[in-house]
């Protein structure tokens, strides 16, 4: 799969192409129905399918500070997207300058004279251009003027996570800041992941024989509430079980917000500097602080072992693991 970032990266001999264009964070169930059509009427074409992203988020710079958390940078949206049989990946730098591009400026700069779109796939409720004036109907009508196709894919999918809401990304990170994290597996079918590199901690979980991967995760990074859970930390091409924590360490009176996983059963393991993956499984307990040292090892034996289960579990019913 081809990656560009920025209209001149975009080979000059580019020919027709389906777009569909969208921040997609997640790259959930809903993202996925859009991003397959696409994919399925590019072949029917016979020409390539293009995705068309933002960076950073539109509302940072429409909104300075209002960046909402992301539930997957970059490069693992194309990673997932490529899944999907993508053949090329567009990301856009979003500027004030680019923000104020007019609908049919953006028609003409990005989808005619760059991509030159045969076909445009989109959900209904798809926006585009400065102060986002630009809608389906008009993207219809800019179609009959530059011969290119516009289909609407209905992208509600909804299920038990959320109550029953659609499947959206702005329901899935309130899943994941809540720490139910097998909502929002059911969101993105597949566990939420939290990237990083490995730094070095306090050191203190190596002392008491739970050394952990202590993740310096990426900016704005949706993060799972406080407590310990059960997932995959995902490091070197391995997908190793894991017990999980996040949170402020308050039984050493911490205050910085970290994410640390302890490869289970694993020993000798050396992830400094390396980056690496942690999947979310399932949630186990909120964040403690215990009476005593003997009573904080006790429950962390007990969180290894309730989560090696649910993993055994998970993995013994087809799983949730993915490849690193």
């Amino acid at each position: 799969m081809q990656r560009w970032r920025g209209l001149e990266d975009i080979p000059e001999d580019w020919g027709r192409s389906v777009v569909t264009i969208g921040s997609y964070d997640g790259v959930h169930r809903g993202h996925q129905l859009i991003i397959r059509h696409a994919v399925e009427r590019a072949r029917e074409l016979g020409v390539p399918s293009v995705v068309v992203t933002f960076d950073p988020h539109p509302s940072e710079v429409v909104r300075p500070g209002s960046h909402p958390p992301l539930l997957a940078p970059h490069h693992r949206r194309a990673e997932l997207m490529a899944e999907l049989g993508v053949d090329a990946v567009l990301i856009l730098p979003f500027t004030k300058e680019f923000s104020k591009l007019s609908p049919a400026d953006f028609v003409v700069k990005v989808l005619v004279d760059k991509l030159h779109a045969k076909a445009v796939v989109e959900g209904p409720n798809f926006r585009f251009g400065h102060k986002a004036a630009g809608n389906v109907e008009f993207l219809i009508e800019q179609g009959k003027v530059y011969d290119f196709e516009v289909e609407v894919v209905d992208l509600h999918v909804s299920g038990a996570a959320g109550g029953g809401a659609p499947f959206s990304s702005t329901l899935t990170r309130r899943l994941v800041a809540a720490g139910d994290v097998e909502g929002a597996a059911e969101i993105l079918g597949r566990p939420h992941r939290v990237e990083g590199v490995v730094v070095r901690g306090a050191q203190r979980g190596r002392e008491m024989g739970f050394p952990t991967a202590n993740v310096e995760t990426l900016p704005h990074t949706a993060i799972p509430a406080d407590g310990v859970y059960a997932g995959w930390l995902h490091a070197n091409g391995e997908a190793m079980p894991a017990a999980i924590s996040v949170g402020t360490n308050p039984q050493f009176d911490g205050t910085e917000r970290t994410v640390e996983a302890y490869a289970i059963d694993r020993v000798g393991l050396d992830l400094y500097g390396l980056h690496v993956a942690v999947d979310f499984l399932a949630y186990v307990r909120g964040q403690l602080k215990f009476d005593s040292l003997d009573a904080l090892l006790k429950a962390m034996a007990q969180d290894v072992q309730r989560c090696r289960e649910l993993i055994e579990t998970a993995e013994d019913v087809g799983g949730t693991r993915e490849r690193a």
